[in-house]
């Protein structure tokens, strides 16, 4: 008996403290906004492989920017008012809380992995437009490339050709023509922006420009078989959007979180109206206070809705155990998950 008790003892331990105990049957992890399978494969074959959580983002992003997920990642979509494609993209390592990314840059075509050289080698988290692009082609990546494709040109010119309708501009002339655009000589919207009373209105009548066909990102979050994190994300931002827009994709707790002490979260849908409410460090934030991570999303959607009625976007969120869930609101979301119990991707449907 008194030399079983110390095994005991160690066993107990090990479940307490060892957490290659606790995660060895959910571990390797991978989860991603949206069904794109090939993407989640690859990320699973990488993490599977020995690559580091961070190295199995990279990868499972790239894929998506190969492939041109849904015509809303990497080059060749989402042309801007002048025809142009631009890419944003983020990485975080979860373990260091380290975070690279791009915004608005232009000719380069790898935007996961140029945010991935931003965390390597600068003191930054992000690198912005053209000096992105040059920072990019320096460090060794391929360039200069024109990021524009035949689809998105077609869609730029039907896009003229309806009178560059939608488009992301307000208080300003033309209303229902291209520019060039001025402000309103009569307006006052100077000091309506100030009136409080006015806004619910005006939030009422804003209809999203975000839909099924410019759902616009990849957000990825990877455990490693120790349950360390990263969450990566890419995407060529909103159609039509005014040349130099910034979405939420670069933009660290908006489009993506990760805390290996936590858990890890990915967003998805109308980056402007996301990115001001930073729904992915709330969710974090709210199961790192112990809510559960179908709470915690709902939490962090229902917070953007209550202010913004017409908005579209979803969230997934998976905690530190793996597990996992979603919320939507304004569409049916649907994202995609690799485990050891599963034999492929599997996804799952969340409805608003």
């Amino acid at each position: 008996m008194a030399a079983v008790l110390p095994l005991l003892i160690i066993v107990l331990v090990s479940k307490v403290t060892g957490q290659e105990v606790e995660y060895s049957n959910k571990f390797p992890l991978v989860v991603s906004t949206w069904p794109f399978l090939e993407a989640v494969r690859a990320g699973w074959r990488a993490i599977n492989g020995g690559l580091s959580s961070v190295d199995a983002v990279v990868e499972g992003c790239s894929a998506c920017e190969f492939l041109r997920c849904d015509g809303t990642v990497g080059p060749g979509g989402s042309p801007d008012e002048n025809s142009e494609t631009t890419l944003d993209a983020l990485i975080m390592n979860g373990a260091t809380m380290e975070v690279g990314a791009v915004a608005a840059m232009r000719y380069v075509k790898d935007g996961i992995k140029a945010a991935r050289l931003v965390m390597l080698y600068t003191e930054h988290t992000m690198l912005a437009g053209d000096r992105a692009s040059s920072f990019a082609i320096s460090m060794g990546l391929p360039g200069s490339s024109n990021l524009s494709s035949p689809e998105s040109m077609e869609k730029w010119t039907k896009w003229r050709e309806n009178h560059c309708q939608p488009n992301f501009r307000k208080n300003v002339l033309p209303t229902n023509s291209c520019g060039p655009y001025h402000l309103k000589q009569d307006s006052d919207v100077g000091d309506k922006t100030c009136l409080v009373d006015d806004a619910p209105e005006y939030i009422r009548m804003k209809s999203s420009r975000v839909d099924f066909h410019n759902h616009d990102t990849i957000s990825m979050a990877i455990f490693d078989k120790s349950g360390h994190i990263a969450v990566g994300t890419s995407t060529n931002g909103a159609s039509f959007k005014i040349p130099g827009r910034v979405g939420d994709g670069p933009i660290a707790g908006s489009s993506a979180y990760a805390d290996d002490e936590v858990g890890a979260c990915g967003a998805t849908g109308d980056g402007d109206i996301m990115m001001r409410f930073l729904p992915c460090y709330q969710v974090v934030e709210s199961m790192r206070l112990g809510m559960a991570p179908s709470v915690a999303a709902k939490d962090a959607i229902s917070r953007i809705a209550r202010k913004y009625p017409t908005f579209v976007g979803a969230i997934f969120a998976v905690d530190k155990n793996g597990t996992h869930a979603g919320a939507c609101y304004g569409w049916t979301f649907q994202y995609s998950v690799r485990s050891p119990s599963m034999d492929d991707v599997e996804v799952f449907t969340v409805y608003p």
